[in-house]
């Protein structure tokens, strides 16, 4: 089944399809026999729906991504996709691999030689619209009174709970984590990080200030308002992290893709610094009333 899935999505007899199609299976075919996976991610994997495709070679992906860095995830039963154990304490990860919906056509599969600008809103919305699907699962409903990996007991109070956020169907060709904001989605996702801005006087036309802006929500096409301070309300302590990557069929390969951490500052329990494969960390500093965003080189950094 696979390598016939395979085949059908890279057809081509170039040696990149071949090796593809090759090293594919491989991979996925490890990732089934290590006990990682669930029992339909066979099915998945053959899907022609790229949506359940690629949510399931994700986890594929992410999960070579932790066994390169010497950290080899276990897949219970029931609960989030995987869990490491590190000095004692016990890290789930929830992988998700956000659906392009409402993101142009013309940014996804670009004519040739176009010009294009970046859908930046549209892309935010999908970040956030994921990171909010995978809370519930560990919360619940917010406005239920119990539920969730942690009503239910799966997932023990004193646990982390990170959330991987794939965005590779969220752009056509290069990885991409950075928005508007020249921060990643993640950051701006979870810490209200808006657009840079610059504010002019009027009459002398000066610069007076100048910085990101304060952005606690995101407008929808339909005029709804939707939330980008995950990390700023309490409700969300127990999610520890945001693990943001953009990895693709390359990642198949020994190559890194792009990968970063942004850490929750309120956190019940903080994951730490430089644990997960990334090229930076970014960890909000409390300064009184107000944080300080700190980016640090993660363990891929070079």
């Amino acid at each position: 089944m696979l390598e016939a899935a395979f085949a059908r999505r890279y057809p081509l007899d170039t040696p990149g399809d071949v090796a593809i199609r090759e090293r594919g299976v491989e991979l996925c075919r490890r990732h089934l026999q290590s006990g990682l996976a669930d029992n339909n991610a066979e099915q998945r994997l053959c899907s022609e729906n790229d949506h359940q495709f690629w949510q399931q070679l994700s986890e594929v992906l992410l999960a070579d991504q932790l066994a390169r860095v010497g950290i080899q995830p276990a897949h219970a039963g029931v609960g989030p996709d995987f869990l490491i154990e590190h000095e004692g304490q016990r890290i789930w990860i929830e992988v998700v691999c956000p659906e392009p919906r409402d993101v142009p056509r013309e940014w996804l599969a670009p004519p040739d030689g176009s010009v294009r600008s970046l859908p930046h809103e549209a892309m935010l919305l999908r970040w956030t619209t994921a990171i909010k699907e995978k809370s519930e699962k560990l919360l619940g409903k917010l406005d239920e009174a119990a539920g969730g990996y942690l009503g239910k007991g799966v997932v023990a109070a004193e646990d982390a709970y990170v959330i991987a956020v794939n965005a590779r169907l969220l752009r056509a060709d290069w990885p991409n984590l950075e928005g508007i904001s020249q921060f990643p989605f993640a950051v701006e996702a979870t810490l209200c990080v808006g657009p840079f801005a610059l504010t002019i006087n009027r009459e002398t036309l000066e610069t007076i200030d100048a910085g990101h802006q304060h952005r606690p929500r995101i407008p929808k096409p339909n005029g709804a308002q939707i939330p980008a301070d995950t990390f700023l309300d309490p409700r969300f302590k127990p999610i520890s992290a945001i693990w943001a990557a953009d990895i693709d069929e390359n990642q198949m390969f020994e190559r890194t893709g792009a990968l970063a951490v942004v850490h929750n500052p309120e956190a019940n329990n903080p994951i730490p610094l430089g644990l997960l494969p990334a090229q930076a960390e970014y960890l909000p500093v409390s300064q009184g009333d107000e944080y300080l965003l700190d980016r640090k080189p993660g363990r891929l950094a070079r």
